[in-house]
Formats: structure tokens, sequence, C-alpha cells
């Protein structure tokens, strides 16, 4: 059994949320009050490469299990897409993880960001513009994009069963997804990343053409571009040393610029990682990582304590994509595959996870200073936070504390934006917040695609609420309860 934190909600006031603070010895800005949109930072406008961003608020990308199997959108990816247009944010990031080939994606019903989903991927990109429009007059300073993706080591692009690419073999991890170590035949050969290197430049020169003003080169959560960046036990020269391990995501990058130089790229980034833990209905233990020391698996870990961040190669990779024209960084930790408490804390877990081993504002805070490092040390590159969910009730509250204080430059919502996308219009209007319609971070919209059901807010939006996947998802976790009992 698992300590019983106290729940978000259970806080009924700021007063009582610092003082949760303050027993758990964690210093993060709050502000008592949120402001209105005349006096907030988070209204305030910013540039991003040739681009003017209206506010502080930023969708992340989010993968709903929900598209066709051709990758075109379902009436479920078009209706989230609507909703991030009627958010109020004025920077969707990407708005979807787009797999720049078959092979890449991460379901069989991910977006693809091929030239026979033309039409898919405009039609997105229509919807959002048209709710925004509806709802507030003109997109001029709205900037939408389109994330790039290749799913690597979690790639299950024909059924729930992992179809794995992968840039090395990771001791804990292939024993944790049951990759033989002996078998190369999973593992990325030169030429084949070179072929990849085509298809991100391809798929970049097309959503350009559709009309999306930036490409996000996908490289946090354990995906492949993610997992190159620790790849020290890879020969070759996509491998072994700094400079190696961050060849591909700088080749992709320099090659988009070269050959689209219209679009702006970005880059979503894990800056720091922690070893794998163990799938459990108990609380979270990290896998046996004792015999591996130094640890040389992660990024941004500390190779004598890989419990602990070391932010040194991210700042230094951060530099080097600033100077091939990277425009932002949206920074982000971990991987939700392995460590889901420290990417995305939650007092549930999802059925692939583990109870948690700490009050889940202790990972918030991690990711919100690990982001403030981040963009103290190159304060002219806008930077978006992550992890900011969990915080429920007092998002805008500390949102609207870090943007004012500079630890960040825009605050960026995943989950939230499922149970209530039209937080930061709310926010912004002075409107009263919808408690009813907070994230409590159940992990459903975890579970849900973890098991072959679509992804969304189950318990607290009626429109999933009514859908015969809301019955298939009780009926499993009752057995996982039962399991349990």
């Amino acid at each position: 059994m698992t300590e019983s934190y106290p729940k978000i909600a259970q806080l009924r006031d700021v007063a009582a949320f610092k003082e949760r603070l303050a027993e758990l010895g964690l210093h993060l800005p709050i502000d008592d009050h949120v402001l209105p949109a005349s006096e907030s930072p988070l209204a305030a406008p910013i540039t991003i490469g040739p681009h003017t961003v209206g506010n502080r608020w930023c969708i992340h990308p989010m993968e709903g299990w929900d598209a066709n199997g051709d990758g075109s959108p379902s009436e479920l990816t078009l209706r989230r897409w609507r909703n991030f247009g009627l958010s109020g944010a004025k920077l969707i990031w990407g708005g979807e993880a787009a797999a720049v080939q078959p092979d890449g994606r991460a379901n069989p019903n991910q977006t693809l960001a091929v030239p026979e989903n033309r039409a898919g991927l405009k039609q997105l990109l229509d919807t959002l513009l048209e709710a925004h429009t509806e709802s507030f007059g003109n997109t001029d300073d709205l900037l939408v994009g389109l994330q790039l993706t290749h799913s690597g080591r979690f790639c299950q692009p024909n059924s729930k069963a992992l179809e794995p690419r992968i840039a090395y073999h990771h001791p804990l991890l292939d024993e944790k997804f049951g990759i033989a170590a002996d078998d190369d035949a999973v593992v990325w050969t030169d030429d084949d990343i070179e072929q990849l290197i085509d298809a991100y430049v391809a798929a970049a020169g097309l959503a350009s053409d559709v009309g999306f003003r930036f490409v996000d080169i996908k490289s946090c959560h354990g995906y492949l571009l993610h997992e190159f960046l620790s790849a020290r036990h890879r020969s070759g020269k996509f491998g072994g040393d700094f400079d190696g391990r961050t060849r591909l995501l700088r080749t992709i990058i320099g090659r988009i610029r070269d050959e689209c130089p219209q679009l702006t790229v970005v880059v979503r980034l894990s800056v720091f990682d922690m070893p794998p833990f163990k799938t459990s209905r108990d609380v979270g233990q990290a896998m046996d990582f004792e015999k591996l020391l130094p640890y040389e698996f992660g990024f941004g870990t500390d190779a004598d304590d890989p419990m602990q961040a070391d932010l040194t190669e991210p700042l230094q990779l951060i530099d080097e994509l600033r100077q091939l024209g990277v425009a932002a960084i949206n920074v982000s930790a971990g991987s939700p595959y392995y460590n889901p408490h420290m990417q995305r804390p939650a007092i549930f877990p999802p059925s692939d996870g583990y109870l948690p081993p700490e009050d889940p504002l202790v990972g918030v805070a991690r990711q919100i200073d690990a982001a403030r490092q981040c963009q103290q040390a190159f304060p002219d590159l806008p930077m978006v936070g992550s992890g900011y969910s969990y915080l429920q009730d007092y998002l805008p509250h500390v949102a609207q504390a870090v943007v004012r204080q500079g630890w960040i430059a825009l605050v960026g919502l995943g989950r939230m934006v499922l149970s209530y996308p039209d937080l930061p219009a709310d926010s912004l209007a002075g409107r009263t917040p919808r408690r009813k319609s907070v994230c409590r971070t159940f992990s459903d919209c975890t579970t849900a695609p973890r098991n072959g059901i679509v992804s969304g807010c189950f318990p607290l939006d009626p429109y999933y609420k009514a859908l015969p996947e809301a019955e298939r998802l009780r009926l499993l976790k009752q057995e996982l309860k039962d399991e349990d009992s």
C-alpha cells in the first residue's frame, strides 16, 4: 500500500496549498489571486521565431489513439482539435504526435504525417482554426504546429503488440519490455537512419504545405530521438560521444531548416530521466540499476546517482539547438512507459504503472525547477513548461507566478485540456473555474490506450462518459481491482 498523500481537491484554498508545499520542503511560486487578462503576465504576447503568440498558454501535443487506420482524423480526433481551438491558448504545440512513417506509430490509430494523409492533416488544422475564429474573432496571434515523431522502442503500428525499433540495447528496458539482448534485428542501422531522416524532412514539407507554421521534432518520453540521446553504447556515427548521440536530431533539424526555410522548427525535449520502474500494483520501485553504475543509459541523469538529474548535457544540447535556429524548446522529462510518476505526476496510477513513491507534488516541482534552470540559462529562447496538471485548482495560480518571475516563458497543458479545454480562456477572462471540470489525474486517459481503448477523460467529460468504450474501461478497472483484493 502507499502512503496516504493529501489530494489537491482536499486543500481548500491557496493558503492550505502553500502549507502543503512547505510541509514537503518545496519551493514553488504561487500567486494568491488569478488576475484578469488586463493585469496577467499570462496575457502578455511573446515572439517565437518570426511569429507573435498572443498569450503564454500552450497546448501540448497528445495522442488520442483515435485516428482512422489510414491516419486520417476520426470524429474524436476532430473534436479534440476543435477543443484546442476553443481553449484560449495561443500556442498549439503540435496538437498531435504524427508519425513520419507507418512503422513509427505508437498505436494502430495514430495520426500519420505522410502524403496519403494530406487531406486529414489539413482537416485537423482547419477545424482548429475555425473554432478559434468562432470564439476569438481571428487567428492573427495564434501559432499552430505539428509534432513529428517515430516511436522507436514503443512502436505498436499494427496491434497492442510491440514492434520495437531501438537505438541500442538498454539492459533494463530490454528486460522490462521483453527484447532479447542479442536481437540486433530491432536495432537501427546507419543506412536505415539516413532513410528516416528523409522521412522527417518529407513530413516537415508536407506540414508546411498544409499550412502548419512550425514543426516539433519530438525528442522526449522514451521515443526514438530521445533514446538516441543516451546511445553511449551504440557504435557508428549516431552513437557514442555527445556529438554522435545528438547527430540524428541535429541532422534532421539542419535538413529541415535548409529545405523548408519558411518553416519554424521547435523541439520538445526530455531534459532528464531516471531508471525504469517496475510495473506493479504496489508502491513504485526502480529496477535494479546498482549493477550498472556508473549509469550510462540515461540523458540528463547523474551517472553516480541516476535518481538525480544532471542537466549538463541537456543545457549543452539546448545551446546547440539554439545555434541551429530552433525557435523554442518545450521542456519535459522521462517517459510515461517506464517512469510515469516523474513524467506525469498523479495520485492514481495508470494500469501499467505503480502507486506513487512520492507525493506527486514533488514530481511537479522537479519538472518546474528543471525547466526554470533551462529557461534562465537561455533567457532569450522561449521555453514551455510541462507537468502542471497535477496542480489542479491551483494550476493558474502557479502558472501566473512562474511566468511573472521569469521561471518559464509559457505554460503547457496536457491532460487538463481533456477535461477542461477552456481553462486558459476562463482564467484570462476572470471567470470562476469550473471545479467539476478540473483534471484530478485519475489516469484513465492513459489506462484506456494502454489497453486498446481511445484516450479521453472518461470520468469528467460527459461526451466520453456516454461512449461504449466507457463501459469497457470500467470493466477493465474492476478486473484490476479484483486482482488486487
